[in-house]
């Protein structure tokens, strides 16, 4: 791997993103791009059968997708959010660091395609590859990063570039969590013990038994976190946004609730922990219909935390972990 101190000329910085639907007419194509791809959908078959049962998953995903989309305006925001978040990075990174910042979204637009010809057109002398995933796993950074890499031998684009995994532990990182944490926790009556719910975005379980270290790192995050927060609550750490029959890490988020409620729990508060911007699993999956299963157990006060979105404690973790990997260790 090609240190990009040693290499001249500005920093690109690449944002990995999941993507989503910018319009209701996008989720079917969003939806069918997702399920043609093997990091997410590990399943023996042809090119060919994948691409067929891509077509037929998404238009059947898509009926069902479209009132869930339609309850939070009709679109994601994690696409303006993700290019604020770019913009704002940029920004605090300036003064100190010549440097372009560019989205690239796994899956919808702006594409991981145009970032490469974006980097390309833009003249950049060097690369850091940043995803929006504090934890590392397979099926986001890993496939993010193989996309990445195709798409620039297909373009014939050779630039020294150094890739961010994980910052699951990062402690600015943790700071921005936490401070999100603690904004929620606020909501709640002085006297109250509100359970924290720390919701991660599934994963199957066959990934974790190959080796994939999402799980762990979800566990170091929560912990970190917990130590970090100005109150201690009792706490769960549970899995939403399961697709498909195989088996995926748990308990679910709905699981968690209904346990919750039938012990006499009566208030909680949502920590979305693998994500950094709010999108449909958190506008709609736990806002929603998280919400409505709450309220059918017994919990009288349910309380989401914020994504961290255009946080700027979050910007100033991204911020400080490029220039950790770009300054010398004097100073400069």
């Amino acid at each position: 791997m090609t240190d990009v101190r040693s290499a001249a000329g500005p920093l690109g910085i690449v944002l990995f993103q999941l993507g989503g639907p910018r319009s209701l007419d996008e989720i079917q194509p969003f939806l069918e791009s997702m399920f043609r791809d093997p990091d997410l959908f590990d399943l023996p078959v042809p090119d060919w059968f994948r691409s067929w049962l891509a077509r037929k998953l998404s238009t059947w995903r898509a009926a069902k997708a479209r009132p869930l989309y339609e309850s939070i305006g009709g679109m994601s925001p994690i696409v303006a959010t993700t290019c604020q978040q770019a913009r704002l990075l940029e920004r605090m990174l300036r003064p100190s660091l010549a440097c372009r910042v560019f989205v690239a979204m796994r899956y919808g637009a702006p594409s991981t395609g145009l970032a490469v010809k974006a980097v390309r057109e833009a003249g950049i002398g060097r690369l850091l590859l940043l995803p929006l995933y504090p934890q590392y796993s397979t099926a986001t950074t890993g496939s993010s990063t193989r996309e990445w890499d195709r798409l620039c031998r297909e373009e014939g684009l050779a630039i020294p570039t150094e890739r961010v995994d994980s910052y699951c532990s990062l402690p600015p990182y943790i700071n921005a969590v936490a401070e999100r944490v603690d904004e929620g926790l606020a909501r709640f009556p002085p006297d109250s013990r509100p359970h924290v719910v720390f919701s991660a975005h599934g994963l199957p379980e066959k990934l974790i038994r190959r080796g994939d270290p999402y799980q762990r790192q979800i566990e170091e995050t929560t912990r970190l976190v917990l130590k970090r927060c100005s109150a201690s609550s009792p706490h769960t750490l549970c899995y939403q946004s399961r697709v498909g029959p195989q088996r995926w890490l748990g308990p679910s988020l709905t699981d968690s609730l209904r346990q919750l409620g039938r012990t006499g729990t009566d208030s909680v508060l949502v920590v979305p922990i693998s994500f950094v911007s709010d999108h449909l699993e958190t506008l709609s999956e736990i806002d929603i219909e998280a919400r409505e299963e709450a309220s059918r157990w017994g919990i009288r006060q349910f309380e989401t935390m914020e994504g961290l979105n255009d946080s700027a404690a979050f910007i100033n973790a991204l911020a400080q972990l490029v220039l950790n990997r770009v300054t010398s260790t004097d100073g400069r």
